[in-house]
């Protein structure tokens, strides 16, 4: 059991990063009703309340962006193109740097694995995110595997940009683990391809954008995405940002109105990217509420926010170190900085099972699972190729209980060292004794049996 915070642990999040839902209470089995935990922040994250607002300014004026005469279309360009400049300074990128709107950063991946698609080779890691490794992996890149070091990671890469080419090379690498949230070396990576002169590197900063400064230009980033429902903008839009020149070499993946100068019975004749990357019209609120909360993260400033999650995160650490039986996993077992993401395991206890009666049973969301990047947490839990096989083999049959994962916890913006309090007692009692409430499996998820639970937006 952990004592309350003493004055100097209590945290105070700066005005302009209100929450929308930060109070909400939430139903347990039991009947009762309690705050809610927020821990699944590397999942997605809620909406800060100054993007609301801006979403309903915007509603009464929306109109069609660009071509359009009319005031409302006028006043939507406008705020759909200073909302691209807002990006753009989130990320630092450069003043010659391309804007693209997307729906994520799955989407700004698989655009760029287009356009790259025999303009350059390609190397990334098995210990990415499927975003940022099967569109790679289906247009023919080197997949690496997980480097048992930061050092041994760097050492790869070296090796590849040392290698005889006949195309450049592009290197594509996350900012932090979604997994474990260690930091990768993108600083010593950027300053090895920078020095070969024929290699580029992009980085997939969905979970570094939450929580630290970008800085792409000073940095040597030359292609970055990211994802507004991991910013606090949940309202489906992401940004993929970098050089001109590789997103203009090949035919946007997607035709449609907008893209096109001209076309003619035997030619299209494309407009220069943006544009051309983004036929048909884009989702303006999306691309709206990721700019708002872009400018507010930068008001604040990422520097604040970084020091303010070190102090949750060494909480975070603690907290979960003095669970009984909890047994965390990392990529490089504390060489390298982390953000306040942890994976973990109960001895004994189903992942899935713990995550659904953290929720039913204490109010606090966790995700669970191998997170989208399965070959990473395969390599974590000691899963042989053997038993890949099998698992995948039950998958195929229909079989989908008792798959192998962990437990992930997340912190961010709102989260409070009383909410992580809340977990290390649940986890602590859950080790203890298991959950007090009856579960089972439905299509491989726990579900409390019964579930007494009403859902506030269900049809009367």
């Amino acid at each position: 059991m952990t004592t309350a915070p003493s004055p100097d642990q209590v945290l105070r999040w700066p005005a302009g990063l209100e929450l929308i839902g930060a109070d909400l209470a939430i139903p347990l089995v039991s009947g009762e009703q309690v705050r809610g935990v927020d821990l699944d922040r590397a999942a997605t994250t809620p909406c800060l309340e100054v993007v609301k607002v801006a979403v309903d300014e915007l509603l009464p004026y929306y109109g069609a962006p660009s071509r359009g005469a009319s005031f409302k279309a006028q006043v939507t360009t406008d705020l759909y193109e200073r909302s691209r400049s807002a990006v753009a300074r989130f990320v630092g990128a450069r003043p010659s740097d391309v804007v693209c709107f997307v729906r994520n950063t799955t989407e700004a991946c698989n655009l760029l694995a287009h356009l790259v698609d025999g303009v350059a080779d390609v190397v990334c890691f098995e210990l990415e995110h499927h975003a940022n490794l099967l569109p790679w992996r289906r247009i023919g890149a080197e997949i690496l595997p997980t480097p048992a070091r930061p050092t041994e990671l760097i050492e790869q890469v070296a090796r590849a940009t040392a290698a005889p080419r006949r195309r450049p090379l592009l290197v594509a690498l996350t900012g932090v683990s979604n997994v474990t949230g260690e930091l990768l070396p993108i600083d010593d990576i950027a300053q090895i391809i920078q020095g070969s002169g024929n290699a580029r590197l992009f980085v997939d900063a969905a979970q570094l954008a939450p929580h630290r400064s970008l800085a792409m230009a000073a940095r040597g980033i030359d292609y970055l995405a990211l994802s507004g429902h991991k910013l606090y903008a949940p309202f489906g839009a992401g940004a993929l940002v970098g050089a001109r020149d590789w997103l203009e070499q090949r035919p946007p993946p997607l035709l449609g109105g907008g893209a096109a100068v001209l076309v003619t019975d035997e030619d299209v004749v494309f407009k220069d990217a943006p544009d051309r990357l983004e036929a048909g019209t884009p989702n303006v609120v999306g691309a709206i509420a990721l700019g708002t909360a872009c400018e507010a993260l930068m008001t604040v400033g990422m520097e604040t926010l970084e020091r303010l999650e070190a102090e949750l995160t060494a909480a975070l650490d603690e907290r979960l170190a003095g669970v009984p039986g909890l047994t965390r996993y990392t990529l490089w077992k504390g060489e390298t900085d982390h953000v306040g993401v942890a994976c973990f395991n109960l001895q004994r206890r189903h992942h899935g099972l713990v995550a659904a009666a953290l929720s039913c049973e204490h109010g606090i969301g966790v995700r669970h699972g191998c997170f989208c990047a399965h070959l990473l947490v395969r390599d974590l839990l000691g899963i042989n190729a053997s038993e890949s096989r099998e698992v995948a083999a039950r998958l195929h049959s229909g079989d989908a209980v008792d798959l192998p994962g962990a437990v992930r916890t997340s912190i961010g913006i709102g989260t409070t060292m009383p909410d992580l309090d809340r977990l290390q007692v649940a986890l602590t009692e859950l080790s203890h004794r298991g959950p007090r409430w009856r579960y089972g499996q439905r299509g491989g998820e726990f579900v409390p049996t019964p579930d007494p639970r009403p859902n506030p937006l269900s049809a009367a």
